[in-house]
């Protein structure tokens, strides 16, 4: 049921969200409350989130690495666990290192890479997705003096003078096995694109699209970080290894976050 849109109390906002099996309700309502312009933008907010609508897309962004991403209905919610992938990438980046953000997404890893590294330490970002929803919300939270976004299927639509000069390529591909997608929490299932959740019958099959092409584009030396699940991470460093890259695990328990990192050898 609709509520009215005079001003909503912020009890009732929580129980309608406790009512449909949201977990950190009060949080949620807050969000909301501060959010919303209105009473009539608060009331159609809550009737949205209380439908379903994942809550980043109810407010039009996400909280990642301590920024706020610019999330549109339809885009894939950055994860908390990916700030691992950032923090991993940002040890690894140098002065005028030149990052590849494949699968980009909403540009939440690279904004925050671009966040973490400031002004002092300077890279030149590329990012790519094949959702234009993604791509168009990758272009607000990545201005165009900071980064270049392109819309495209992996290395495709990047600039061929990038080969064999990437020092730091990043990539979220899709990781989640097909036959396990039904099995996701409603909000991903329903509202994030199929193409940013399915890695095929094992969920690794556009990681290996990545690997096979890394070499091409890293720099000798350069880095390949992959987000990976941490039962899929043992086939994943594999596949590094079989594309001739130097593979180690890195995990974190408190995310639940696992990256496999690969190094193209300085010489062959």
């Amino acid at each position: 049921m609709s509520v009215s849109p005079s001003l909503l109390p912020l009890s009732t906002i929580v129980t309608r969200l406790r009512a449909v099996g949201c977990v950190f309700a009060e949080d949620e309502a807050r969000l909301l409350a501060t959010t919303a312009r209105t009473p009539d933008e608060l009331a159609a907010m809550v009737d949205r989130r209380v439908a379903g609508l994942p809550l980043e897309h109810v407010i039009g962004w996400a909280e990642f690495h301590g920024l706020r991403i610019a999330v549109d209905r339809g885009v894939f919610v950055p994860r908390r666990r990916t700030e691992f992938l950032v923090d991993q990438a940002v040890g690894l980046a140098r002065h005028g290192s030149v990052v590849v953000d494949l699968c980009c997404g909403s540009g939440a890893v690279g904004a925050a890479l671009l966040a973490a590294l400031g002004p002092a330490s300077p890279i030149e970002l590329y990012a790519v997705d094949i959702e234009p929803a993604a791509v168009r919300c990758a272009r607000r939270n990545i201005p165009a003096g900071d980064g270049r976004v392109y819309e495209g299927d992996l290395y495709e639509p990047l600039p061929a003078v990038l080969r064999g000069r990437v020092d730091v390529l990043v990539a979220n591909a899709p990781y989640v096995p097909t036959d396990d997608i039904r099995l996701l929490p409603p909000e991903a299932r329903d509202h994030e694109p199929r193409v940013a959740l399915d890695g095929g019958a094992d969920g690794l099959d556009v990681q290996r699209r990545v690997l096979a092409e890394a070499t091409r584009w890293l720099a000798p030396g350069g880095q390949l970080l992959i987000e990976t699940s941490e039962r899929q991470a043992p086939q994943t460093a594999e596949t590094f290894a079989r594309y001739g890259l130097v593979p180690r695990v890195a995990g974190c328990e408190e995310l639940s976050a696992t990256v496999v990192i690969g190094t193209r050898p300085a010489t062959v």
